[in-house]
This record gives C-alpha cells, sequence and structure tokens, in this order.
C-alpha cells in the first residue's frame, strides 16, 4: 500500500509538472484535433471532383451519353473541346482526363467493329491519375453496352459477376479511415514523447537528485510517469473520438468503445516503457527527438496501418510481431471498423501484455543504471 500511495503522489507531481508544460500540451492538443481532422479531409486520394473534358468527334448518342455519365461527385460537368486544344489543355493544367472519342464510334459499335477510345491523363495529379481512368473505363462500358452488337452474343457475356457490398464503410470514403488510422499512430507517438519528456525534464531541471534522496524505489519513479502519462493519452483519444471523429467529421464507430478502452490501456502498457527506455539511452530532448523521430516513423510504416503486413517479406513480418504497435493496428481495426467482440482480439491484447512485461522488465532495469550514474 505504501508503495502505491506512492506511485499515486509521484503520478500527480508528473500531471501537474505537465500542466506547466505549454509545449507538451499544445502538441497534445494539435495532435488529436488538428492532426486528425485535416488529413481526414483534405489528404483525400479517392477522385472527386475531377476536371475533364471530352473531345466528341462522333457527335453521336452514345458519345453524348458518355459526356453526360461524368457527374460528381467523381468528376466535374464534362467540358467539350476541339482536337486541336488537347496539348494546349493538358499543357496549362485545365484538365485532369481528356476523352477522345473517335468518328463513327456508334457505327463501329454497332457493326461489331473494333474501336479505341483514348484517355489522356495528367500525371501530375497521381492519385487521381492512378485511379481515374478505371473509373471513366466503367462508366464507359455501361453507357456503351446497350449500342454493342455483341453484347447479346452469350459468348461476350461475363462467366463470373462480382457483387461487392461494404458493410462497415458503404459510400467507400476515405475520410473515415484516415482519420481513425490518425488517432493510431498519434497514440504511439505521443506515448513516446510524453513519457521521455518527462524522464528528461527531471534530469535537465535537476529534480530528478531530489528524487533520489527521498525513500523511493526506481520501480516507484518508472511506474508513476507511466501511469500518468497514459491517462493524459486515453482522455485526449477519447475526447478526440467523439469530438472530432464522431462528431465534426461525422465518422461512426463501429465497435466497442469498452473494449478499444481495455486495449489503448494495455498498448499504452507497453509504448510507455518504450519512451522511458528511450530516455535513458540519451541525454538530452534534443538528442530524444532524433532517437524516438526514427523509432516512432518505423513503427507507423511498419505496423501494417499504412501497408498491409501480408504485404511485407517474411523475415519483417516476423521482426514486427515484437513490436507493440503491430498487434494495437490489428486490434483497433477490428474493433473500431469491423465491430470485433473480445473472442476475437484477445490473441492481441495477450501478445500486447507479453510485449508490455517484456519491454518494463527491461526499462526498469535501464532506468535503475540510469539513476545509478546520476547518483
Amino acid at each position: 500500500m505504501k508503495t502505491l500511495k506512492h506511485i499515486g503522489q509521484l503520478g500527480v507531481k508528473e500531471l501537474l509538472s505537465l500542466a506547466r508544460d505549454p509545449v507538451l500540451l499544445f502538441l497534445i492538443a494539435y495532435c488529436f484535433s488538428f492532426s486528425v481532422y485535416t488529413p481526414a479531409k483534405s489528404a483525400v486520394m479517392d477522385v472527386i471532383n475531377a476536371s475533364v473534358a471530352v473531345v466528341d468527334e462522333d457527335d453521336s448518342e452514345v458519345s453524348r451519353n458518355i459526356r453526360a455519365a461524368l457527374l460528381p461527385p467523381l468528376f466535374l460537368p464534362a467540358a467539350r473541346i476541339a482536337f486541336s486544344d488537347i496539348n494546349r489543355a493538358m499543357n496549362a493544367g485545365q484538365y485532369t482526363f481528356i476523352i477522345d472519342i473517335p468518328p463513327r464510334f456508334q457505327q463501329d459499335l454497332q457493326r461489331g467493329v473494333t474501336t479505341t477510345v483514348e484517355i489522356i491523363a495528367d500525371a501530375t495529379a497521381m492519385s487521381q491519375a492512378g485511379r481515374g481512368p478505371e473509373y471513366i473505363r466503367n462508366i464507359m462500358d455501361h453507357e456503351v453496352r446497350p449500342f454493342w452488337a455483341g453484347s447479346r452474343d452469350p459468348r461476350n457475356q461475363d462467366l463470373v459477376k462480382l457483387n461487392i457490398r461494404a458493410r462497415f464503410n458503404p459510400n467507400m470514403q476515405q475520410s473515415w479511415f484516415v482519420a481513425v488510422n490518425q488517432i493510431i499512430n498519434n497514440i504511439s507517438v505521443l506515448a513516446i514523447f510524453l513519457c521521455g519528456a518527462a524522464v528528461l525534464r527531471e534530469r535537465e531541471h535537476g529534480t530528478l537528485e531530489h528524487l533520489l534522496v527521498m525513500p523511493l524505489r526506481p520501480a516507484e519513479l518508472m511506474f508513476a510517469k507511466i501511469w500518468a502519462n497514459g491517462i493524459v493519452v486515453i482522455a485526449a483519444v477519447m475526447l478526440s473520438l467523439f469530438l472530432v471523429v464522431k462528431g465534426a467529421l461525422g465518422v461512426p464507430v463501429a465497435g466497442s468503445i469498452p473494449l478499444f478502452l481495455l486495449g489503448l490501456t494495455i498498448y499504452l502498457f507497453s509504448v510507455t516503457a518504450l519512451g522511458i527506455m528511450l530516455a535513458t539511452l540519451v541525454r538530452s530532448m534534443p538528442q530524444f527527438g532524433l532517437l524516438a523521430f526514427p523509432v516512432f516513423i518505423v513503427m507507423s510504416l511498419l505496423s501494417g496501418g499504412q501497408t498491409p503486413l501480408e504485404s511485407m517479406p517474411l523475415a519483417l513480418q516476423k521482426i514486427m510481431q515484437v513490436v507493440p504497435s503491430t498487434h494495437f493496428v490489428s486490434f483497433s481495426q477490428a474493433v473500431l471498423f469491423r465491430n470485433a467482440d473480445f473472442s476475437m482480439v484477445w490473441p492481441d491484447l495477450t501478445k500486447m501484455f507479453v510485449i508490455g512485461c517484456v519491454y518494463t522488465v527491461y526499462t526498469l532495469s535501464r532506468f535503475r543504471k540510469m539513476l545509478a550514474a546520476v547518483q
């Protein structure tokens, strides 16, 4: 009970120290507000309101149908330009796509003659140029089929038709995924930096020597920093989830919030220990920033949030299994996106807890060595 009392009192001291640090308070507010809202609203990779023009050299019913089918929100209303204006318009960046429909297009379709439609894309708009031609192809396929002579031939019918139903994101809105993924990434960066800054703040301000003359053990100092900074991150995440993600962005959260809170607590147990461990390897905040940023970037890029883990080399997949963020990303996506229950995610929770225990034991040994060096 005496140990728990010391941990509680030291944790309150950490919270008071954090409350007097305006830079860290701004970082917390920014990471779970603007850093979540802005990418979800602005960094959209889908084809939305793409500018398109049509060179209609046929001026037939099917060509007019194609032009009329290019509608918002995927495309802006299609403009009609002359063939001679293609190079000038593309060089000036007026349109992302230009569709060139050749002469006698409808006649060739009705006679079953092979014909070609050219789609010119501005590759400087990488995300739209990569996805837009496939959208245009699907639109043209739908509009052309009634005029195509071979549409009634059984040999030209699809043997298998793919019927896609999006259960949790029916409109395929990328902002829903981006917002939640930003929260997951910001949890890692804040937990690492808050705990590391707490250790280095004690060293730089000279208060670490004051604590060492008190009847306190290294484990009490370390666990006080873990619970104090962990509860700050939990509060910030919950506020961001309800006020920014669900409120401002209108993203529905499919899963159980208490289950996500349980997984978040277990994850913070491991990642805060990682932050303290990194702080024991350096002597100043600039050094800690140079060390922590590469660690966070590796965790962010290789944990499965940006790129599926299955797409990575097998050796890298095995290495990332000892990183807690890999299992937290899998857990968070299962709960928040797919409404998974405890029976589905308990393996990830168990792995995070075991990794957290290993990290904590190693970090405690490093923390003791650091305190011994200070003495």
